[in-house]
């Protein structure tokens, strides 16, 4: 568990005390199934409820001895619940046990990654309508483009955020399952009912058919959420990264009051929780590569699963969850620059109207051939010369030729270029406002 990035909510889940406490709550459920079918007696499981408890330190301590901690769990619970706890485990191996309270520990654990996202969504839902009509270059290959708003940008985030929430709200279905039917899955010595019980109570879906343990593409598949959770997190913290470059700078992430950029130049102000997030992304995502590598097994079970998930499952539903939270707080006290993205937008000498004035020479009759070379050899001796790909056109016999000096000046009006916002924001908020 990688504790510098562990915050509370998520954290307390995936402490030992924790796991500990959802392996006695299988097994409770267990006795007092059993007990409904009459196989335990009913003072027994009051006492084993009543005394049912553990110690951590003492099960670490066990375990030194008998090396397997489920053995080491119930020893110290037996320890406290004396004579009746003979009945604790009946019919069961140690993967119902670990694997249906696993289950318990990704729901509660998926839970707090949707309520993340809900927070996101919510502010990238305001700064989207915040800046709908805030005009920016558009860019591709690093290059521009042509323009639009950055309320677009903050949409097109929301539009990811939802898909991953219903990436995530799935993933938390597959994996909420439990499975008690024994060594290998024939409930040869614990009859299927008390499965369904348990489950039931625990509001699981009884696996199936099973192995000795749950199978694990469930647990990839959500580990693959998380992954794309955290590539597109990346996604947007790229994309600020780019945008505070010093050459660019039309938003930077927030610089708080006291920080500093560089232990070298004290004028460095730099997008470190943005680089922080792309660094992050890399671990999670990889954590979903062994989370795939974790699908196949020998048979009806090895244990070569078992280290790699105490490992990739809590680190990676503990950072994606201080990576989405991260983030909210830096899109939320983002440091945006619209003068600069006017300027920027003058930048490239008008040459974003190149598409408008060649679809406008194709409609006077030249073919899209001709009108691409002619457009195509105005625009580049617009980046050669630095000079206004306008004034370029209007000096141009072969354009003016066709295009009179009214039509080329309507070419140039950059309302054409956010005409259909509002349109693509109801396609994506419906018809709802800040």
């Amino acid at each position: 568990m990688i504790s510098r990035y562990t915050r509370p909510e998520m954290g307390k889940i995936w402490t030992l005390e924790n796991k500990y406490t959802k392996w006695l709550e299988v097994e409770v459920a267990a006795c007092e199934a059993w007990s409904e079918l009459r196989e335990i007696p009913k003072d027994a499981v009051k006492t084993i409820r009543k005394r049912a408890r553990f110690d951590a330190v003492r099960i670490d301590e066990i375990e030194k001895t008998v090396k397997h901690d489920v053995i080491a769990f119930l020893t110290s619970v037996a320890e406290n619940v004396g004579p009746e706890s003979r009945y604790i485990h009946k019919g069961l191996t140690s993967s119902d046990v670990v694997d249906t309270a696993l289950s318990l520990l990704m729901r509660e654990a998926s839970d707090i990654i949707l309520k993340d996202i809900k927070a996101l969504t919510d502010v990238l839902r305001k700064q989207a309508f915040i800046f709908k009509d805030t005009p920016c270059i558009g860019r591709s290959h690093g290059v521009h483009a042509e323009p639009m708003t950055f309320g677009l940008k903050f949409a097109l985030w929301h539009e990811d955020m939802k898909r991953n929430r219903e990436r995530m709200k799935k993933a938390k279905e597959t994996i909420s399952v439990g499975k008690l039917s024994g060594a290998v899955g024939t409930f040869s010595n614990i009859p299927a009912a008390v499965e369904e019980k348990v489950c039931r109570k625990l509001q699981l879906k009884p696996e199936n058919v099973s192995t000795q343990v749950i199978q694990r593409d469930r647990h990839a598949e959500c580990l693959m959420g998380l992954a794309l959770i955290a590539a597109c997190i990346e996604k947007i913290a790229v994309e600020i990264r780019h945008l505070q470059r010093t050459e660019v700078l039309e938003a930077e992430e927030p610089f708080e009051k006291g920080q500093k950029g560089s232990s070298a130049m004290p004028h460095k102000r730099n997008p470190v929780g943005c680089e922080n997030l792309s660094g992050l992304a890399r671990v999670v995502r990889a954590n979903a590569m062994a989370a795939l590598e974790d699908i196949a097994l020998w048979h009806e079970r090895d244990i070569s699963h078992s280290s790699v998930e105490r490992i990739i499952i809590p680190d990676s539903f503990i950072l994606v969850d201080y990576m989405l939270d991260r983030l909210t707080h830096i899109l939320e006290g983002l440091q945006v620059y619209p003068e600069k993205m006017k300027e920027n937008i003058m930048r490239s000498y008008g040459l974003y109207n190149s598409q408008r004035v060649m679809l406008a020479l194709t409609e006077k009759g030249l073919s899209r051939e001709e009108a691409y070379a002619l457009v195509q050899r105005n625009a580049m001796k617009s980046w050669r010369e630095r000079k206004s790909f306008k004034e370029l056109l209007l000096k141009d016999k072969g354009v003016m030729g066709r295009l009179r000096r009214r039509e080329i000046d309507d070419i140039f009006n950059l309302s054409h270029y956010l005409e259909n916002i509002d349109y693509i924001f109801r396609r994506v908020f419906g018809k709802a406002k800040i």
